[in-house]
């Protein structure tokens, strides 16, 4: 309930504080205003290093950009956000009567920057454009996303999220209306409605439609996930680099519903990376997409980021990512296990369920797991045994030492009627 309140009152301050740390830009026509944007990108970029490796670094769009290159038209504009040493993010919007759309979304990203893509092999520019799903936005509305939106291509994953971009600005003044995608858009149940009709001779008779409310039905619990053993190679010639065990269900909700689903991993396709300081793991289903980033700070490592994209039961898409994680965290040389079931919240919308969990994403020898660390779960669960048999232990001692007192006390009884 807090958070439905929390959630009104956060509306109730209207939409100027709707995106309050994104990256917020105004571009102008003749000092007018004529396209706004205020959003989160996030990018997952694979690059080749020395090596014949691949990194895969994560990049967000800074709050400090310029807008060279953007412009505005009639029927078209461009919104173009440069950023670092030759970094650029740029979408094009054409309208059409009384609605606009997005027809291609840009990203050029340097591989010369070192900041951003050390000890690459390449002094190249490289570039992707991707449709988005921006379409059907009323010309004078903002569009508003606050959901994920995940766009993969083979190098680049791009994921926008508390998007608000309005690409036709009239006579200068940011729209207070709204077009939401469809993943922002609650689902409402239809209430059936019953007409009953009763004729007696000549006489008909109409009873006033009936309305059924909708009842909540729980959905079915699901049989725990099978373990998916899943291993990563740097080239076809060289063993494991990356080791993972583990059986997997999320947990999301969308609008007034919650889902559940496990990843089957006999219909899954995997596939990543191995680097010193970032490795990637990449999961396809027919229902899901899992992206896991390990980051490595050369005495320990965790789980970094987490991206999951999923098809729900009615076909609606459902993303979130969290790139500031710190699960699953072991030392370097060393892997992290935790048998049991153990449930992490990604985020306000996702949750996730693991089961017989062994990773090693960094300094796998020999294709095998190496000694594990593990959770606080499993650790408990053998101090149980350890305990239980201590105090029995403890318990035989005191046993014993009361029989032999209670027999020394005998004897010199004996003794003194003797």
């Amino acid at each position: 309930m807090s958070r439905y309140a929390a959630f009104v009152l956060f509306l109730a301050l209207g939409i100027e504080i709707h995106l309050s740390c994104g990256t917020e830009v105004s571009v102008k026509d003749n000092d007018k205003l004529c396209l706004y944007a205020n959003l989160m990108v996030n990018f997952s970029v694979s690059y080749e290093v020395t090596g014949d490796k691949i990194e895969t670094v994560e990049i967000n769009l800074p709050e400090n950009v310029t807008t060279d290159g953007s412009k505005c038209d009639a029927t078209s504009s461009v919104l173009k956000l440069n950023f670092g040493e030759g970094h650029s993010w740029s979408v094009n919007f054409t309208a059409n009567g009384n609605m606009y759309e997005a027809d291609s979304i840009t990203f050029s990203y340097n591989l010369r920057d070192s900041t951003y893509f050390p000890k690459s092999v390449s002094n190249e520019t490289a570039s992707v454009t991707v449709k988005p799903h921006i379409k059907d936005v009323g010309l004078d509305t903002c569009y508003s996303c606050r959901s994920n939106e995940m766009i993969q291509t083979d190098s680049v994953n791009q994921t926008l999220w508390n998007v608000l971009i309005q690409a036709f600005v009239i006579n200068g003044s940011k729209s207070e209306n709204l077009t939401s995608c469809a993943a922002d858009v609650p689902t409402t149940p239809v209430a059936p409605t019953t007409v009953t009709t009763t004729t007696t001779g000549n006489t008909t008779a109409t009873t006033p439609p009936t309305t059924t409310s909708p009842t909540t039905t729980p959905s079915p619990t699901l049989p725990p996930p099978t373990t998916g053993n899943y291993s990563i190679k740097s080239d076809v010639n060289s063993t494991a680099c990356l080791l993972a065990n583990f059986g997997l269900r999320i947990g999301f909700k969308q609008g007034d519903k919650y889902e559940e689903m496990n990843l089957d991993p006999n219909g899954t396709v995997y596939s990543g990376s191995c680097g010193n300081k970032s490795s990637e793991l990449m999961l396809v289903s027919n229902t899901m997409t899992v992206m896991l980033t390990f980051a490595n700070d050369t005495k320990k490592f965790r789980l970094h980021a987490l991206n999951i994209t999923a098809k729900t039961s009615s076909g609606a898409v459902f993303s979130e990512v969290n790139s500031n994680l710190s699960l699953w965290e072991a030392a370097v040389g060393s892997s992290y296990m935790c048998n049991k079931e153990q449930n992490y919240t990604i985020t306000s919308l996702l949750t996730i369920y693991t089961f017989d969990l062994h990773v090693q994403p960094f300094g796998v020898k020999k294709g095998v797991f190496s000694t594990a660390e593990e959770c606080q779960g499993d650790a408990e669960s053998f101090l149980v045994p350890i305990a239980v048999g201590v105090a029995l232990l403890v318990l035989i001692l005191i046993v014993l030492l009361a029989y032999f007192i209670g027999r020394k006390r005998n004897m010199a009884s004996g003794y003194e009627s003797f």
